[in-house]
């Protein structure tokens, strides 16, 4: 076969490929934003739900956090370095999908700006909010009193825009001595004793109630903190995944007793170890109960007993 002929069959063969290739993909379908998770987006639920930052049904189920840039929006802090022991103001903006800094925010639970501050060994939680100034530029002041890496997230809800969680790592240079967590359900802070009980189940609503008492006596008259008597963060083991948890109920409802059981439903994405973080306020000052909860497995009803048919009267 001489040289053009080759070239001709080579040809041939090439564009059968390519037309096969073509009804193969249009027989699989066109990759859309749900499928690649480009869509912006972010679950939430308000009083009694979780907000973990997640995509809307329909895209990507990541937990929240795990990202500095998702949905269009990107967390940038101004210096991602701090100095330990010291007292700075910690400053950063949050840029939208056209590139420039969000200046409008709407109101969750009486702020714009939700900051959750960690060291990654997950010690030294905070839960602070900034002010922003007419630039977009959020700042607070921040104290970290000991070297090693740390997480920052914002937990907001751009105006127009669904509620979401970015996190970005902040470096503070120093000695860095790692702290082990064993499994706790009962936190001591401030002479006050926070008792959790319910388990973690992944992948489905689990209630929990976290109960506050002082030298034995329960606290039944807790305030209310960020229109609520308590809020709740958990951060997954390992990578920090984002759970914001707001308790069922609303102060002043006619409802909700102020203490000292307090309620949620929680949902954790999936198996493992979770730090969980209660922030309740009594006379005036709010204080921070800090948990280990592994998940546990799913519990199903017990099957009726052989030869006996529920009747609809309980016995």
């Amino acid at each position: 076969m001489n040289t053009a002929a080759k070239l001709t069959a080579y040809g041939a063969a090439l564009a059968l490929l390519l037309a096969a290739g073509y009804v193969a993909g249009t027989a699989v379908g066109p990759r859309t934003a749900a499928a690649s998770g480009d869509t912006p987006g972010a679950g939430s639920a308000g009083h009694g739900g979780s907000h973990s930052g997640t995509v809307a049904v329909g895209t990507s189920d990541q937990p929240g956090g795990l990202a500095s840039s998702r949905g269009g929006y990107t967390l940038t802090p101004t210096d991602p370095t701090l100095t330990p022991g010291t007292t700075q103001d910690f400053t950063f903006q949050i840029t939208g999908p056209d590139g420039t800094p969000v200046t409008a925010f709407d109101v969750e639970h009486d702020k714009r700006m939700h900051l959750i501050v960690v060291r990654r060994d997950t010690t030294g939680f905070q839960h602070i909010h900034p002010e922003m100034a007419p630039d977009g530029t959020w700042s607070v002041p921040l104290a970290l009193p000991e070297g090693g890496s740390y997480r920052a997230f914002a937990d907001f809800a751009p105006t127009g825009g669904p509620p979401a969680t970015l996190g970005v790592d902040l470096a503070v240079p120093g000695t860095f001595e790692p702290v082990a967590h064993a499994p706790s359900r009962v936190a001591q802070v401030d002479g006050y004793t926070v008792e959790l009980a319910g388990d973690l189940v992944p992948g489905q609503g689990s209630p929990l109630t976290l109960t506050v008492s002082r030298d034995g006596v329960p606290v039944t008259d807790l305030q209310p903190y960020l229109g609520a008597y308590g809020h709740l963060v958990g951060l997954r083991g390992g990578d920090l995944a984002y759970l914001h948890v707001h308790p069922e109920g609303t102060p002043g409802d006619g409802a909700t007793p102020a203490g000292p059981g307090i309620e949620f439903v929680a949902e954790v994405p999936s198996a493992g170890d979770y730090r969980l973080f209660l922030d309740f306020q009594h006379d005036g000052v709010v204080r921070t109960a800090e948990f280990t909860v592994p998940t546990g497995a799913a519990t199903t009803a017990p099957a009726p007993e052989a030869g006996h048919v529920d009747d609809g009267h309980g016995h």
